[in-house]
């Protein structure tokens, strides 16, 4: 397994992320005996980045994780583990406490006295709504609590989910004060690396993993598969997140599947063997990836996108016939 460096952390971590989370569902519903045998399975094929968090199913997730990996024993003594917190509108006259408690009340959870990476998994706007927070709010009250954790030796690095308006992500970016941002970026929305093809009607990210890079984060690629629309399939595995909202990309699940479809003609052009295939090898062709994250519901999902990831990125010419097949979904 490939193997990048994750920013300033000077991590080094496999190009395929093991992600716990509940859109593939595996870590938050998935039978014990199964999640042992795909963790064990993607850690002998050099996956050693697990990505967790509290509102995983509630804190199941994190509860699994820390589960598996002590069955697992000295088998999974080097792996890395990140986790997230999520602050809700009523917590927010004390972000940095509940910054705090969350990640000891993960640590718990997990099973260990400490963890790798701690982000932020709140969208950042200039303006707080629902689930928003300002880059005042990041940058004056979330940060010091992650600073105070690490001098605690609860947690090694921070990030944040680089949600929310480009323009207040730059100003907590711009800061360098973070480790990590984890960044959507498939191919129904380059926009993170590439400036969008003129009409095309998802979000704009605005060069958001650019930035990043900038700054000396390390990115963490995540939604590569679109939430599993890049299968090409509605039809969805029963210990899967049933319904799926897009993150950046179409209004819905079942239009963000249409137009991966187009994307069928890689396949048939010989550029990949199947579409979840190039949509892997896509997101790890961008140079800024440090590692994308990969959820799964059964142990045959996860190995095909090993071997997936195996092939390594795509060619600069499939990569030119994305572009082409991107600027087509902008005009159709």
């Amino acid at each position: 397994m490939e193997q990048r460096r994750l920013g300033r952390t000077g991590l080094m971590v496999s190009v395929l992320g093991y992600g716990c989370g509940v859109v593939g569902g595996l870590m938050v519903r998935g039978a014990p005996a199964d999640r042992e045998r795909s963790v064990a399975r993607a850690i002998e094929a050099g996956v050693n980045y697990f990505d967790t968090a509290a509102a995983y199913g509630n804190g199941e997730s994190e509860r699994n994780l820390g589960q598996v990996l002590k069955a697992l024993g000295g088998g999974a003594r080097d792996v890395l583990v990140g986790t997230k917190v999520r602050i809700a509108p009523e917590q927010r006259a004390r972000l940095g406490a509940t910054v705090i408690a969350s990640l000891e009340d993960s640590l718990r959870r997990l099973g260990r006295e400490q963890v790798d990476l701690f982000q932020l998994h709140n969208p950042i706007s200039e303006a707080p709504g629902p689930r928003e927070l300002t880059p005042q709010m990041v940058l004056e009250e979330v940060v010091p609590a992650f600073e105070r954790l690490r001098e605690q030796g609860k947690t090694r690095f921070f990030g944040i989910t680089a949600l929310g308006q480009p323009a207040a992500l730059r100003r907590v970016i711009g800061a360098r004060v973070l480790d990590t941002a984890q960044i959507p970026y498939n191919l129904l929305n380059p926009s993170a690396r590439a400036p969008l093809p003129a009409g095309l009607p998802v979000h704009d990210f605005e060069g958001s993993m650019r930035d990043a890079v900038a700054a000396g984060m390390g990115v963490i690629g995540i939604r590569v598969l679109a939430g599993g629309a890049l299968s090409g399939e509605e039809t969805r595995h029963p210990i899967a997140q049933p319904e799926v909202a897009p993150i950046g990309s179409g209004p819905s699940y079942r239009a963000d599947v249409e137009q991966a479809r187009r994307f069928r003609a890689l396949v048939a052009e010989g550029y990949a063997a199947d579409l979840v295939e190039a949509a892997l090898r896509y997101a790890i062709a961008a140079p800024e990836m440090s590692t994308v994250l990969v959820g799964t519901a059964t142990l045959d999902q996860l190995e095909h996108a090993l071997a997936a990831a195996a092939k390594g990125p795509l060619s600069d010419e499939a990569l030119a016939r994305v572009a082409e097949l991107q600027s087509g979904l902008a005009g159709g």
